[in-house]
């Protein structure tokens, strides 16, 4: 910036204090403090400044009082109100209605009734509940993991009819905030409580569906309709 920016401004400095600006005056924030520090000191401080005695200390406790802050404002994002929020996890069992547990068979849950001492079998699921207002009534939207592996329960298509599957996930943090309609929806089901530790999961992707098991022991867990011969309800208790 070339002196020629402040050409015609002379003030009248108080005796003692003289203003100089040199060829590689660097900004005009810079000369704007000038400006500003030397109004000050002829209007505030005249009567103090004039004085011979005037320190720079003094000077510079001026100085510092007319600098110009600037503040850069970033605009923050934050996420969409209708996206899934994950705010808790924890360790649940589940039982069917015939109060057979859940087992891995392969990428497979199947439902059996364990006999004693094949309770080591038992999968306990990782439950991951979410904000979101959702369109279920009180239904609570939640991920399903088993215990100690990188399986979650997902849904997606087999033709036309949406299939229950094990996938697995590696990178937990694609399940922490999930938009509807996303691919990660697969992971979530709505936990609708229909009595005291008793609830529906029904897919969040494909509305109507919901996990069940069949009458026979020994079978896969699947999707199903409302409508469907299977069994929808679970006993789900969290494990303190």
């Amino acid at each position: 910036m070339a002196c020629s920016v402040i050409k015609g401004y002379s003030p009248m400095m108080p005796k003692g204090i003289g203003l100089e600006v040199t060829h590689n005056a660097s900004r005009l924030k810079t000369v704007v403090n000038l400006i500003i520090a030397t109004e000050r000191l002829m209007v505030k401080n005249s009567k103090s400044v004039l004085s011979t005695d005037f320190s720079d200390e003094h000077l510079l406790h001026i100085m510092l009082e007319s600098i110009i802050e600037v503040k850069n404002v970033c605009e923050s994002t934050s996420a969409s109100s209708n996206d899934f929020q994950c705010s808790n996890e924890y360790v649940c069992s589940v039982t069917d209605s015939q109060q057979r547990s859940l087992v891995q068979n392969g990428m497979e849950l199947h439902a059996v009734m364990l006999q004693g001492g094949s309770e080591t079998r038992k999968v306990y699921l990782n439950m991951s509940t979410y904000v979101n207002h959702s369109p279920n009534g009180e239904a609570r939207p939640v991920a399903l993991g088993i215990k100690g592996t990188d399986l979650y329960l997902s849904c997606c298509k087999k033709g036309n009819v949406p299939t229950l599957h094990l996938e697995n996930v590696k990178d937990k943090s694609i399940l922490s905030t999930i938009s509807p309609g996303s691919n990660e929806e697969r992971f979530l089901f709505y936990k609708q409580d229909t009595g005291v530790n008793i609830s529906t999961l029904m897919s969040a992707s494909f509305p109507d569906w919901y996990i069940s098991t069949e009458e026979s022991d020994h079978k896969p867990v699947e999707l199903c309709l409302e409508s469907a011969q299977r069994y929808r309800t679970f006993n789900i208790q969290s494990q303190s």
